[in-house]
């Protein structure tokens, strides 16, 4: 499971824009796939609890942000038929823009 009910939960706030104040938002997830280098930051989860909005790695060199789908994310096979995994260990520092202009000059998500 790569989300928990709390992250979900923030992800969700992150979202309602009736609620919010901020729009950048620091993440609460990042998703890697072992043995490649793609990474996504993500800071919101859509109402149909499956479009995340973050900083998406395929890992070519051209992080971007944008939306992709938390199940398509689930399915997603690495070498050796890995699965993407959670940062367990992730905690932001700053807000997703800051680690948008770092990732754009480094051609990768660095966190």
């Amino acid at each position: 499971m790569l989300l928990t009910r709390e992250l979900r939960t923030a992800l969700r706030r992150n979202s309602d824009l009736s609620r919010q104040r901020e729009r950048d938002h620091c993440p609460v997830v990042k998703f890697f796939l072992p043995n490649t280098a793609a990474a996504w930051l993500f800071t919101e989860l859509a109402e149909d609890g499956d479009t995340l909005f973050g900083l998406c790695d395929l890992g070519h060199g051209t992080p971007e942000l944008g939306y992709a789908s938390l199940a398509e994310l689930q399915s997603l096979r690495g070498p050796g038929r890995l699965l993407v995994e959670r940062d367990r260990h992730f905690l932001a520092t700053k807000p997703l823009s800051e680690y948008a202009v770092d990732a754009w000059r480094h051609r990768r998500i660095v966190a």
